[in-house]
């Protein structure tokens, strides 16, 4: 298939990134692993690296030799992608190897799906809508909205365990033509 980057930032659903790394895996992905400081938190890092075969990387690190640690990606798939996450991300601020890592992919065109993980309350500020609106307008594929059937609950409802990995990654194979997205089912090409 080709290397499959996921970005992972805080918040409960994160750890439900392991799950997302099998079925990409099982679809013939090469997965590897970004994750803010926020997220390590909420990862078993240890259980990431077992699933995608990969150290879970979070700054700018190089092979003894010089190598890229992680290779270029063909996709790339943000989730949980927090409140703070998207508006630093549509807002252009890349202070850390995360955020560096998506703006360089989303600019050179790769395909991308942001997943945000946001409760209802951060959902309806203005700076959020703002940035789901700029992301979009660049070609970002953002999974949020009653249209993409994710919808942010109130505050304290959120349940990590709907946190929708599989229809991220179907979103990616999408747009390489892998799959067709019919009903909110997936089906294989």
């Amino acid at each position: 298939m080709g290397d499959l980057r996921v970005v992972v930032s805080g918040g409960g659903a994160a750890a439900g990134v392991v799950g997302l790394i099998e079925e990409a895996s099982r679809r013939g992905w090469s997965v590897d692993v970004t994750a803010t400081q926020s997220a390590l938190g909420f990862l078993d890092t240890a259980a990431v690296t077992r699933a995608s075969g990969r150290p879970v990387r979070t700054t700018y690190k190089f092979a003894a030799d010089g190598r890229r640690i992680s290779p270029p990606a063909d996709a790339l798939i943000v989730a949980p992608a927090t409140f703070n996450t998207i508006n630093k991300l549509a807002a252009g601020i890349a202070d850390n190897y995360p955020l560096s890592s998506v703006a360089e992919v989303i600019g050179r065109g790769i395909p991308t799906v942001v997943v945000p993980a946001v409760n209802s309350a951060l959902a309806a500020r203005l700076p959020f809508r703002r940035s789901v609106a700029d992301l979009r307008s660049e070609g970002v594929r953002v999974l949020f909205g009653a249209e993409d059937g994710w919808e942010p609950l109130p505050p304290g409802r959120n349940d990590p365990r709907n946190f929708p990995w599989i229809r991220s990654l179907d979103l990616v194979e999408e747009a390489f033509g892998l799959t067709t997205v019919e009903s909110g089912v997936a089906l294989r090409a």
